[in-house]
């Protein structure tokens, strides 16, 4: 079904104009071409289409908007036409002329004339010609006709039958919008075709409306892409990265980044902290946590009997690998228990993860996360425990933020922070992954032939030269197939088995074949699987799930040789550079059921037999077919120019002829022949039916002729093609898979089209182009639609094709994801704001990502195609390129990006070779026309060449229609003229050692190459050149080389002394195109000037500015082209200049210098640097400083401000860049360059007068500021700013809160303890700074949860009209601190209030988790620092900037345009010397006392073998180096310093203050772990006053006494003087006004007698925090802080090596001296004692069995000790068989500790070893462990259970034994907590715990314990006696008697043992006996009584 519509004119428009309409039905918009320069008609006379799955409702809409069109503002809507659709639904063709209606639904006099047809019949996708409205149906066939004719030698046009259209000539009419074949979704396939204007033939010249190339400003472009249904949003710009956007579909991109990144080794760090482990499986472990990452294992300490060791130990793997390499290596943590050197130790539970999994992590890092235990040799048994660890792997560069390291209080949830990504479910099961290896074909020989020719001519048999097997690692884990012997083809069918949890944590599976052979084996290739990509975890997801496929592998070229250079590649490291096999495989997973117990439960990998599957499964096996001619070759480098050249092209093993394959692959069916056979007849039976008998014998043709290069320029040859273009032809069998390729080209068209519109817009946000929103709607919109169509097209074909599971399952989960994609897209659309475009492109990039990654098609079918460069039968370079962009589809969007295109390669060397400065170079440039499709689709094969040529065939297929050529004869040239306009480069690499370049360019086109001049020592030349190329020749239709030229290469070189050149970089463009016919004038010509991205290998190296135009010449000759004026500038030789009109309109600038002095100079040439001065130029002209005579007595400069006047572009964009050189004025007037700077951009130094009428400005009116007294800090912060023309009183109203609080305070009571209020003499430094670190942690959390929060804050304001009165970060903050107050008072009742509580009284201080600069913009607020730099760019990435400064200039720049506003020059004191450089300091040396405080260091990189470090502090500032080695800390790698250091330095001569720690060393010097610099000149002449932090309140005594020696009132007044600011007027009491602002306080201050003083302090502190807000002058003050600096060592650059906290105040020494230093010095651990009392114990369980009795009993005994102190545990005496598991013991435990209240930690020192030289500190959370055993006499004692209590908060203890439960301990129920720190005595029962064998915890007794704490003073004078001992002994506990043992009491035991328990066991024993003997005297006396009996005696 179908809607369309066809516009025919609009009629009566008023004025003169560009019209453009929009049509619009079911909410899909077309818009029309531009129609320029319209007068009263606008003919626009084109038709639209839409595709409609439903019936049109008779109540539907069409809307049609007619516009005046606009390149700069948004288009002016003249009128709309609306139509209810009911007539068109019921006669389906409707004619209408009607007049249009205004935004106000008037009725104007402009009239619109438009038929309407639906046609209700037809499905989505097919088409019919008579489905279009037949305007000119003759026309259509005429045109198809001639084009066609152009297109083939003339037999073919009437060889075709009459009936059938050529699509061929169908593709000839798309229409030019179409990039890469981006048609509108919801349009039949084809109809993008033929509706619309079709492409006037060659002959008509009316194409002065569709603009060819696009450039910035034009606007035009629309005409080209609207006819495509395309939004003006979605229009594309010329980026300015890559090439002008293709217009037509003859060429696709090249692509720029020439260098293989893959391959090449970086440094990675991989560290882990093992905090601690918690419920560890095995009774009384003593646990080691083994870490290991790839072969490198390092071990914990070895704590004793704990099943919940703590060791906070850190560890740190560095590594120097490719990517590859080190994300696949596996990071396991494990658990052993009782390692020592003489035994391994039992493994507990391992975990493992891939480094890639935390790589990919945010902030590559788990931080705190619990890793869960499993035992891989158990796999029903659960888990094993958990270990807490930190793990993060930091690669060059990266910045890894670290969470704060403050004390961890808050009580861990383990559940909820295991250490799992995101989505992985915390239960993993047991899975079975079977990995179904089948077979493998077109394995390359591994052998040499020698040894074969010798075994065939003695034994003469011949075998395949190799014997393979496959290897497959997964998960740290390998197992392989068996070895195949001599077999190209090897048959296994078997699976290797792995078991693993599942999810997995390892993302890869690495599958290899390899060569067996005896000396060692090799890789034959590689394949990895990404489990990612063959899985889905949503809900409606599927498990692992692949093939059977076949996969490709790639490697090193096939030939063999003894050592191969390229072997890395089969490893699977860098991009293959040849086909080596493929395999055969398929992967299943299988979870298992654990609870079976057939189970076996090991995970050891196992191969056993597959079921071998049959060939059809992976497809039926179709006749591919793949064509290529080669257009053009050029830029052949010279070293490959002396000997002929052939370019060779494969796919798979087809087309490889020099390798000698033993034979190509046919399927199995055909006849097999060797490749020498001529007699081959290829039988193609089923070929389409006009074709049944054209194979004729159709050998491939796989390589072009021979030929010998000739000379471009001194670097290149090309190969002199000229008309006669070779061809190459290769057909090969493959499994017909296409299917899978389609899906993945469809998303991939989708995904380019979002890549180059998010491009874009990016360039549009950077160049500031107006409405970068609209684009961005432009682009989601496309999106939506794009996958929209994906949707329709994928869903037709579900179940058509012979798939995989795999197959199905990805299809339904693209189709899942991409249809959520499309709705998200839409809702994103609605959601563009000017203010969220930069948010929103960010949610566009994830979109991208997710694209690519869908679009990565996992089962490979066809190979990929390698083009190589061969000369003397050599390989020297090769490109390879995706057999799916070159797929063919009858379908649009199913069509490979490159299939049917010329496509632009630049070959590369191959593997190593190509890394470094050899991957830079080309070394040659293709231009390849490549198609790959069926062969019964053959015919179209030609159809996307450049038109105009004739097919040469080879001899037998001559009269065949589909034979395809050997090589293609153009008739058809064009004559040109090509004209590169080159202005300037910028931010060029530095070739030479001075660090600069000599530059120049180099033009390459076709096959010409010409240069630019070089200009000496320049980053930034300025060339300003015309470059002409003549007679050139380019084959091909006139038009099409309109729309679609070939590309210019240009690459900029650097000019040696000696003649030779350097290479800088590369980039390309595209030629604005002038036909002979058009006018050369607007909109297109003269071109304009556009930002090139230059370069080398895979980094940026500059821009060039260029316009290039390519002019065609007419019959008329050159006469008719645009003149060129001859050389203007003579002096520069005969050199043409950029014309005017392209070259940028310039205006006179005045630059103005501010020289303030060099520093950190180093020495050029060994000599030091003694009398240097500084030289700026920018455009030519310049200005020099004065000189410094004597640069280390003072390297100031002595005047200040120079200025000089240049002529620079009215656009910013344009400016030339500025350059800063420094030289030393040596004697004899000799002068050496030290260094030089360029400043790429001067925008950031462009004054801009400000807004007066802004609202800062106005200081009418007063706005008042209030601070009542003892207002909790964190409420001052809510208040909203106001604009200062209201004037208005801001009152924070506290009585209300504090009477919230008091109420809530009451009712949190109940179950809250109250909260003493902390003592002020017991704070001191440290408790500010941990509140801080709280309120810091608290604010991160914050502003994470209210990101989302903010944006819908800011949407809700807009709409309030809040616009004018805050400013966006205003609003911001507000809406942060509305936030926070939601946040901080949840209701009532909750007892959320407590940490605010404790806070409100405790000052705080500011800690920045980064370094102060990057808060404070660097403190580059007036005075900027510029690096001198010197010494060539380094070769590969690894050399950074840093090795290249010699020195820094410091100074600052401003540029304006010439005459200045009156008003600067006109303000009050306004100094003409200083220019607009007014009111800053003298530069004259001044002594600074800088005191320096050190908090302390985290996670500093371990330099000890032990893996630990014994840091100390160096500072040195100048001439003074303090080391502070002998307090050093021992073995520590988070050590608290707290210490500060008073230095006297004279600025400028020692500005530069390091920070370094270093490792003390008894033996050897010391190592330095890492350093940091700060820039103390900086900060001290900041105006953020950076001297000395501002305090939060004004107190003159106590922790928090005021550090600067000014008063705030005295700091305050000096802000007003400088700033020339009106203030500051105190009074009356607590009032201060400063200019328009009045700030009001408490006015009184206690001094520490407690007497009260009237103060202005407080009001004046009060007015420095809110300095920003002063107008004119307001900027932030640098609070009182904590920085946290990276430490870096430059033996590892860019690689942290741990973080550093400190604060630098500094004081000028003319001023008052400062008190003393504020002590932060480590706070001592005080002395605590706990006594504990075991009074009882209760059911504990029965261990023995009494010899005598048999009765159960237990030996009780209670063992405790604190964490840590094992070694000082303490035993109580045995209660001896005890028969109910009652004990008895009135027993004492003392425990001496030193604990630090603030971290909770216990500290103990202790020697590590006998062998240590000191003791270690450690710090360990506060844990007693009470453990119940069962004493044995001569075996070892038996464990029955424990529980452990952390002192500062574990459950109360129970009344009585009967309440107390299991489930105290476990958490299962809420117990009240307790801390015996705030309780002092506890007394009660508590449950004992271990754990079965089901590893479920189960209850094995109670104890009924006393805790008392003392400190050390206390317990001196309290003593008391351990155990029962004096002084205060306890009582004897009363023990039942029968814990004696039975010897000491015999009778009692008899007596118990007789009447209790065996009493009817004696009495059965009695009743036996008695009858026994009964029945023995019976028969004893029977005889006797028989014979009386019988005598009868």
């Amino acid at each position: 079904m179908a809607l369309l519509v066809h516009l025919k004119t609009v009629s009566e428009l008023r004025g003169r104009g560009d019209r453009i309409a929009k049509v619009t039905f079911r909410g899909q918009s077309f818009y029309s071409r531009v129609l320029e320069n319209c007068e009263d008609v606008a003919d626009f006379a084109e038709t639209f289409r839409w595709q409609v799955a439903s019936g049109i409702d008779s109540n539907e809409m069409l809307e049609i908007q007619i516009f005046n069109y606009s390149k700069v503002f948004s288009n002016k809507l003249i009128g709309t036409f609306r139509m209810v659709l009911q007539k068109v639904v019921e006669e389906k063709h409707v004619e209408v002329t009607d007049m249009l209606i205004d935004d106000n639904n008037a009725i104007i006099q402009t009239s619109l004339c438009v038929e309407v047809r639906y046609q209700p019949t037809g499905m989505v996708g097919s088409w019919a010609d008579e489905d279009f409205l037949g305007d000119e149906p003759l026309h259509e066939e005429e045109k198809d006709s001639q084009e066609t004719d152009g297109l083939l030698p003339g037999s073919r046009s009437s060889s075709r039958p009459p009936g059938e259209k050529s699509f061929r000539s169908k593709g000839r009419q798309k229409t030019k919008g179409g990039r890469d074949g981006e048609h509108k979704a919801g349009r039949s396939v084809f109809s993008a075709m033929k509706l619309g204007k079709n492409r006037p033939h060659k002959e008509e010249t009316q194409r002065q409306d569709e603009p060819a190339v696009l450039e910035m400003e034009d606007f035009d472009r629309l005409a080209i892409r609207l006819r495509d249904g395309l939004d003006p949003d979605s229009v594309s710009l010329a980026s300015v990265t890559a090439l002008t956007t293709n217009v037509s579909n003859k060429r696709s991109k090249p692509d720029i980044k020439m260098e293989p990144s893959a391959g090449r080794p970086m440094d990675y760090q991989v560290s882990v902290t093992v905090i601690e482990a918690r419920q560890l499986v095995g009774l009384n472990v003593d646990p080691v946590v083994c870490v290991e990452v790839g072969d490198d294992k390092k071990y914990t300490s070895m704590k004793e009997s704990t099943n919940c060791p703590y060791y906070n130990e850190y560890f740190v793997f560095d590594f120097h690998v490719s990517p590859d390499v080190m994300f696949d290596k596996i990071i396991k943590i494990s658990v052993i228990h009782s390692k020592n050197l003489l035994r391994s130790g039992t493994l507990v539970g391992s975990f493992k993860m891939d480094v890639g999994t935390v790589y990919s992590q945010p902030e590559h890092q788990f931080h705190h996360k619990w890793a869960i235990l499993s035992d891989p040799d158990d796999i029903s048994a659960g888990l094993k425990g958990y270990v807490k660890c930190d793990v993060a792997v930091v690669g060059k560069g990266d910045n890894i933020k670290m969470p704060h390291k403050a004390n961890e209080t808050e009580e861990e949830d383990i559940e909820g922070n295991l250490l799992l990504p995101d989505g992985v479910p915390a239960e993993r099961q047991w899975a079975r992954f079977y990995v179904k290896i089948y077979r493998a074909e077109g394995l390359p020989r591994m052998n040499t032939s020698l040894m074969a020719n010798m075994k065939k001519a003695f034994i003469g048999e011949n075998k395949d030269l190799v014997d393979p097997y496959v290897q497959v690692f997964f998960a740290g884990q390998k197992g392989k197939t068996s070895v195949q012997k001599s077999s190209y083809e090897p048959l296994w069918n078997e699976q290797v088995v792995f078991t693993d949890l599942f999810p997995p944590l390892c993302k890869r599976m690495k599958v290899q074949i390899r060569d067996s052979d005896k000396v060692n084996d090799v890789a034959i290739g590689t394949h990895f699987i990404d489990l990612r990509k063959i899985s889905n975890d949503g809900d409606k997801g599927f498990l692992p799930t692949l093939g059977p496929t076949w996969v490709n592998m790639y490697g090193s070229t096939r030939n063999y040789t003894l050592l191969d250079e390229h072997q890395d590649l089969n490893e699977g490291l860098g991009e293959g550079v040849s086909f080596r096999a493929r395999l055969m495989l398929g992967l299943a997973v299988e979870i298992l059921d654990t609870s079976n117990p057939e189970l076996t439960s090991s995970t050891e990998v196992q191969v056993e037999q597959a079921t071998p599957v049959s060939e059809s499964c992976v497809g039926k096996m179709e006749e591919f077919f793949l064509f290529g001619a080669l257009l053009e070759a050029s830029m052949i480098d010279r070293k490959n120019g002396d000997k002929p050249i052939t370019f060779e092209v494969t796919i798979g093993n087809y087309g490889n002829e020099v390798d000698g394959l033993s034979r190509p692959q046919r399927p199995r069916p055909r006849p097999q022949k060797e490749p020498g056979d001529e007699e081959e007849v290829d039988l193609i039976q089923k070929l389409s039916d006009d074709e049944t008998d054209e194979g004729g014998d159709l050998a491939s043709v796989s390589s072009s002729p021979p030929m010998r290069p000739q000379i471009t320029d001194r670097n290149y040859f090309h190969l002199p093609y000229l008309e006669r273009k070779p061809c190459i032809y290769i057909k090969s069998w493959w499994p017909d898979q296409r299917r899978r390729l389609y899906n993945a080209n469809i998303m991939d068209h989708i995904a380019d089209k979002l890549e180059e519109g998010l491009n874009d817009v990016q360039e549009m946000i950077k160049t500031e182009k107006s409405y970068p929103e609209r684009r961005l709607r432009g682009v989601l919109e496309e999106l939506s639609c794009g996958c929209y169509r994906f949707l329709s097209l994928a869903d037709k074909d579900q179940g058509h094709w012979s798939c995989t599971r795999l197959d199905r399952e990805r299809l339904k989960s693209c189709m899942r994801e991409l249809e959520s994609m499309g709705q998200q897209a839409k809702t994103l659309r609605a959601q563009v704001k000017r203010h969220t475009v930069r948010d929103k492109l960010r949610l566009c990039q994830n979109f991208l990502h997710k694209l690519r990654f869908l679009a990565d098609e996992p089962q490979h079918s066809i190979p990929d195609v390698f083009i190589w460069m061969m000369s003397n039968n050599k390989r020297i370079a090769y490109a390879r390129v995706p057999s799916k962009d070159l797929l063919f589809s009858i379908v649009e969007e199913e069509l490979g990006k490159d299939c049917a295109k010329v496509k632009t390669l630049f070959l590369k060397l191959p593997g190593k070779r190509g890394f470094g400065s050899a991957g830079w170079t080309v070394q040659a440039k293709l231009e390849l026309y490549l198609w790959l499709g069926l062969s019964k689709q053959r015919k179209d094969f030609l159809c996307g060449l450049p038109c105009g040529f004739e097919e040469v065939k080879a001899a037998q297929g001559s009269g065949l229609l589909a034979f395809p050529p050997t090589s293609l004869v153009y008739t058809k040239k064009q004559a040109f003229q090509l004209r590169a306009h080159m202005y300037q480069a910028r931010s060029l690499f530095a070739g030479d050692s001075s660090g600069l370049s000599d530059p120049f360019a180099r033009v390459f086109f076709i096959n010409q190459s010409q240069c630019t001049e070089v200009l000496n020592e320049t980053l930034c030349p300025t060339w300003d050149q015309m470059l002409v190329f003549d007679n050139l020749e380019l084959y091909g239709e006139a038009h099409e080389l309109r729309d679609d030229p070939p590309i210019i290469v240009i690459e900029i070189y650097d000019q040696d002394s000696m003649g030779k050149t350097d290479f800088i970089g590369r980039t390309f463009a595209k030629p604005l195109v002038k036909m002979a016919d058009e006018a050369y004038g607007p909109p297109r010509f003269p071109p304009q000037l556009e930002y090139y991205q230059i370069y080398r290998g895979n980094a940026t190296a500059g821009d060039l500015l260029a316009a290039f135009e390519l002019l065609q010449i007419g019959p008329a000759g050159k006469a008719d082209l645009p003149p060129i004026n001859g050389p203007v500038d003579t002096d520069r030789g005969p050199i043409m200049p950029v014309p005017m009109g392209i070259r940028p309109v310039l205006s006179k600038y005045r630059i103005e210098v501010l020289f303030w002095g060099l520093r950190d100079l180093k020495r050029v040439n060994l000599a030091q640097v003694d009398r240097p001065r500084v030289d700026i130029e920018c455009a030519g002209k310049g200005v020099q400083s004065s000189l410094i005579h004597n640069y280390k007595k003072n390297p100031n400069f002595n005047t200040l401000v120079k200025c000089f006047e240049v002529y620079l572009p009215e656009n910013e964009l344009l400016h030339p860049p500025l350059n800063i050189r420094v030289v030393d004025c040596r004697a004899f007037g000799r002068y050496t360059l030290v260094g030089s700077h360029t400043v790429s951009s001067l925008r950031r130094f462009i004054y801009r007068p400000p807004d007066r009428s802004a609202p800062t400005w106005n200081t009418s009116g007063e706005v008042v500021v209030n601070m009542e007294p003892e207002v909790p800090v964190k409420k001052l912060e809510t208040m909203v700013k106001l604009d200062a023309t209201s004037d208005a009183v801001i009152k924070v109203d506290v009585a209300e809160e504090e009477k919230e609080r008091k109420k809530k305070k009451k009712k949190g009571s109940s179950e809250e303890p109250e909260e003493e209020e902390p003592d002020e003499s017991m704070l001191d430094w440290w408790s500010k700074y941990f509140a801080s670190i709280d309120t810091m942690k608290e604010q991160l959390r914050q502003q994470e949860a209210s990101g989302i929060d903010l944006e819908e804050k800011e949407e809700m304001d807009n709409t309030e009209g809040l616009k004018g009165l805050m400013k966006g970060k205003e609003k911001a903050r507000a809406a942060k601190e509305e936030k926070k107050k939601r946040t901080q008072s949840p209701g009532p009742g909750q007892g959320s209030e407590a940490p605010e509580k404790k806070k409100s009284k405790i000052d705080e201080l500011k800690v920045y988790p980064k370094e102060l600069e990057s808060e404070f913009d660097g403190f580059e607020d007036w005075l900027h620092t510029f690096n001198l730099l010197r010494g060539k760019t380094g070769d590969d990435d690894g050399a950074t900037e840093e090795d290249r400064i010699v020195g820094r200039f410091k100074g600052s720049l401003c540029v304006y345009k010439v005459p200045l506003p009156e008003d600067v020059s006109r303000e009050a004191g306004y100094d003409p010397i200083y220019g607009m450089f007014q009111g800053i300091p003298s530069n004259d040396p001044i002594n600074v006392l800088v005191r320096v405080y050190v908090v302390r260091a985290t996670d500093l990189h371990p330099a000890d073998i032990n893996g630990k470090a014994d840091p100390y502090i160096a500072i040195r500032l100048g001439k003074t180096d303090i080391r502070d080695k002998e307090n050093y800390i021992s073995k520590q790698l988070n050590p608290i310093f707290g210490k500060s250091f008073d230095i006297e330095a004279s600025f400028p001569m020692e500005s530069m203050l390091t920070v370094a720690v270093y490792d003390w060393d008894l033996v050897g010097t010391d190592d330095l772990i890492g350093e940091t610099k700060i820039d103390l000149e900086n900060r001290f002449y900041s105006k953020h006053r950076a001297t000395c932090g501002i305090a939060q309140t004004y107190s003159t005594h106590g922790y928090n006494i005021w550090r600067d020696p000014m008063k705030p009132s005295q700091i305050l007044t000096r802000l007003c003087k400088e700033g020339k600011v009106d203030g500051p007027h105190f009074g009356p009491p607590g009032r201060v006004k400063v200019s328009n602002r009045v700030f009001t306080g408490p006015s009184e201050i206690e001094d520490e007698n407690g007497q009260r003083k009237s103060t202005e302090e407080h009001v004046a502190l009060l007015a420095l925090r809110y300095w920003e807000d002063i107008p004119n002058v307001g900027c932030r003050l640098v609070p009182e802080h904590v920085e946290t600096r990276p430490l870096l060592n430059p033996d590892k650059p860019g690689i942290e090596q741990g973080r550093l906290e400190l604060w630098v105040d500094m004081f000028p020494m003319d001023m008052p001296a400062p008190g003393t230093p504020l002590d932060i010095s480590p706070r001592k651990p005080k002395k605590y004692e706990l006594r504990v009392i075991v009074w009882n114990t209760d059911e504990v369980v029965l261990e023995d069995d009494d010899f005598f009795t048999g009765e159960k009993s237990s030996d009780i005994f209670v063992r405790g000790w604190l964490k840590g102190q094992q070694e000082d545990k303490q035993d109580t005496d045995v209660h001896y068989h005890s028969l109910t598991g009652e004990g008895n013991f009135n027993w004492r435990y003392l425990f001496p500790f030193d604990y630090l209240a603030a971290e909770e930690k216990i500290v103990i020192s202790k020697k590590e070893s006998m062998f240590s030289w000191d003791e270690t500190e450690y710090k360990i959370p506060a844990r007693l462990t009470l453990q119940i055993w069962d004493a044995d006499h001569f075996s070892a004692d038996d464990f029955l259970g424990a529980i452990e209590l952390d002192l500062n908060r574990f459950p109360r203890g129970a009344k009585t034994a009967k309440q107390c439960s299991m489930e105290m301990a476990t958490g299962e129920v809420d117990v009240p907590l307790a801390s015996i720190f705030k309780q002092k005595r506890i007394k009660g029962w508590w449950p004992l715990l271990a754990r079965n064998e089901n590893d479920e915890f189960e209850l094995t007794g109670k104890v009924e314990a006393e805790l008392h704490l003392l400190t050390a003073e206390e317990a001196e004078k309290n003593p008391v006696g351990l155990a029962r001992n004096e002084p205060d002994p306890l009582e004897k506990p009363n023990r039942p008697d029968t814990a004696f043992v039975w010897f000491l009491n015999p009778l009692k035991s008899i007596k118990y043992l007789i009447c209790t328990r065996y009493k009817w066991l004696i009495i059965k024993i009695v009743l036996a006996l008695l009858g026994l003997l009964m029945l023995g005297l019976f028969l004893y006396s029977l005889p006797g009584y028989m014979v009386k009996k019988l005598l009868g005696a």
